[in-house]
């Protein structure tokens, strides 16, 4: 058994294709299949059922993949644990968050860290909170960026800031009489049931946003009019600034200058709400000497005190 032989498996039980798993592999399909064969041969047993389609993995071949993955992630943490030894020269670190946490941190995080080393290469994987934890589970990422809550039982997590969650509301909005102004805060606020008329443009379902969002008004008494679903803030917050109804974005989002003109960013006054962003990994994984030194990047970079 080499580790090579478990890719292949892992990529055919993936792809549900031989065709397909050789594309990925670069390789051509024949010579896929006569390794498979021949693997089968060997072990004695078939690990694919060939007469479904898609393609389906036997009793015998589901056991096989359940250990591959084990073996491939124990090789994984190895290889991060000699790369440490190698004083941090070399190395790959894998960071798991969403599109528009990797255009508002990255820039922000990415020089210090490669300015201080050189050898380790980042990558970067866009995806929603619920696939993140998915990666983070099967180590197909180092870590993850991802907010509260999580699942805590699964994850370790390092605290990284608090956000609160703003309402943002059109340019020229009959709601901008309803505006509370209070000396104590830096920000206007409104009450949440000031919005129960609204249209509102909420993040897709598969995002944390969202739920937070029809929470909030649920709490308020209220059932939110959501008109559209995006899968992108900055076309939630464009929306808005368009006149076409109401968003929630969190603070740390708005000072990018999502769009042009800005809509009007308010406090939730009756009902204030905060998340927690948090670099999360799986429990009992070996958290490398590079993930390590990005954490400490992070915090250093967001100095925020929790609330």
């Amino acid at each position: 058994m080499d580790f090579r032989e478990l890719q292949y498996i892992l990529k055919i039980a993936e792809e549900k294709s031989f065709s397909k798993a050789a594309q990925k592999l670069f390789m051509a399909q024949p010579s896929l299949s006569q390794y498979i064969q021949k693997l089968e041969h060997q072990l004695g047993v078939k690990l694919f059922d060939r007469t479904t389609i898609p393609l389906q993995l036997t009793y015998a071949g589901e056991l096989y993949v359940e250990t591959a993955k084990n073996i491939l992630d124990l090789k994984d943490q190895l290889t991060k644990q000699m790369e440490d030894i190698a004083n941090l020269k070399k190395g790959r670190l894998v960071i798991g968050l969403s599109t528009l946490r990797s255009t508002y941190l990255m820039p922000k995080i990415l020089p210090i860290f490669y300015k201080k080393f050189p050898g380790i290469e980042v990558i970067l994987v866009e995806d929603n909170s619920s696939e993140l934890e998915k990666m983070a589970l099967k180590g197909t990422i180092d870590i993850a960026i991802m907010t509260f809550p999580i699942e805590e039982n699964l994850f370790d997590y390092e605290y990284i800031f608090t956000e609160e969650i703003l309402v943002a509301i059109p340019p020229e909005h009959p709601l901008k009489e309803k505006i509370i102004h209070d000396k104590q805060s830096n920000r206007p606020k409104i009450k949440i049931s000031e919005l129960s008329n609204e249209s509102f443009i909420l993040l897709k379902q598969d995002q944390k946003l969202h739920h937070v969002a029809t929470n909030l008004c649920k709490k308020a008494g209220f059932k939110p009019k959501i008109i559209l679903e995006s899968e992108s803030i900055e076309a939630a917050n464009a929306l808005v600034s368009a006149g076409m109804g109401v968003t929630f974005i969190p603070d740390s989002l708005n000072l990018m200058r999502l769009s042009s003109p800005n809509p009007i960013y308010l406090s939730i006054e009756d009902i204030p709400l905060t998340r927690e962003l948090v670099i999360a990994y799986r429990k009992g994984r070996y958290l490398s000497k590079a993930s390590q030194e990005f954490i400490s990047i992070m915090k250093e970079t967001f100095v925020v005190k929790k609330h």
